[in-house]
Order: C-alpha cells, then structure tokens, then sequence
C-alpha cells in the first residue's frame, strides 16, 4: 500500500511519466490493466511503476533461483581414520574420499590415536602420505598435517578445473616422482 501523496511514475516500457498523485498513477495503471508497484520507497518522492506485478514476481523468482543454483556450495566434510587401519578399510574409506571430492566437497582427513598409539605420530604422517598420493590424480593437500591433541588431520581439496585433470608436466613424469605433497620424513621432523 503506497502511502505517500504524490510519486514518480515510470511506465511499463521505462520511461518517466513524471510525478503524479496516487489516484492519477492508478489510473494510468489502470488504463494499461496493469499495477502500480512501489519500486523505491526511500526516495524523495517514492518511485512507482506501473508493470504487470504477477509477471515482476515471476521473473525476481526466475532470477533468484538461477543465481542460486550458480552459486557452489563447498562444504567440509570429515573421514577419520585409526592408526591400525587394515587394506580394505583403508581402501573403502578412499573410495568414499573420492566421492566426496567428485561432489565437490574438502575432506578433513583425521587420524585418532588411542593410548599408546600417540608415540607413534610417523606411521600416522604415513597414513596420510599415502592417502594424499593415492588422491593426487584428483585432489590437492590444502593444509598439511597437523597434530591437534590426540588427532592428527590435513584437509584435501578437489583439483582446480575438473576431477582427473593433470598438467602436460605431470602427465609426463613417473608415478613416482609425483609428489603427494608433502614429505612424511620431512612433517616428522616438523612435529618433534
């Protein structure tokens, strides 16, 4: 409900009709079998527009909905594993991994030590190494190994520019002079 005396008017093609009073704007409006709609109330005198308001709301929804399935939404998601993980959960937990980057997503890798397994951090910087390289073909190592407490994690995130996208350089080299990386002799050292 527009509640001032007089407004600016713009017509359904854009151009300026002028200021006009309420009743004069609604018959304009009425005149075309259209609305009268407050475009910009905190103006000095408030913008109206006469338009067909069912179509404006129609098309602010089309809008808005393309604007927000552009918008990616990358979240953080976790896989934690223990110290004494065997093959095939091992590999199960990559495979969720790879899921999990494909979709999109960072995944927070965590190693939980238990006890006695705290003294022994350099097997858990394996673990990690060597999901880092079994992922290289598809992710980065966005933030290296760090101990926090009991847990040790670094965070992996999907290869910028698709899912199995490599350089001419890497393509080219070994499998194994690819790095992972990062070094687990070389965080070791970095820990202690």
């Amino acid at each position: 409900m527009i509640r001032t005396p007089k407004v600016r008017v713009i017509d359904y093609e854009g151009n300026q009709l002028g200021i006009l009073t309420i009743n004069e704007a609604l018959t304009k409006a009425a005149e075309d079998a259209l609305d009268l709609v407050e475009v910009s109330p905190n103006a000095d005198p408030p913008v109206c527009r006469i338009l067909d308001y069912g179509k404006f709301k129609y098309e602010q929804s089309k809008k808005d909905r393309e604007a927000k399935s552009k918008r990616k939404c990358q979240e953080l998601k976790e896989v934690k594993f223990r110290l004494k993980i065997d093959t095939h959960d091992y590999e199960t937990k990559v495979r969720i991994i790879k899921r999990l980057l494909e979709h999109g997503d960072k995944v927070k890798v965590t190693i939980m030590f238990r006890g006695r397994e705290l003294s022994y951090t350099t097997q858990g910087l394996k673990i990690l190494a060597r999901v880092a390289k079994d992922l290289n073909e598809i992710a980065v190592v966005e933030h290296k190994p760090k101990k926090e407490g009991r847990n040790m994690h670094m965070i992996i995130a999907p290869r910028p520019g698709g899912k199995h996208t490599e350089t001419r350089e890497e393509a080219t080299q070994p499998d194994n002079e690819k790095g992972a990386g990062f070094d687990a002799e070389d965080e070791e050292q970095e820990l202690s």
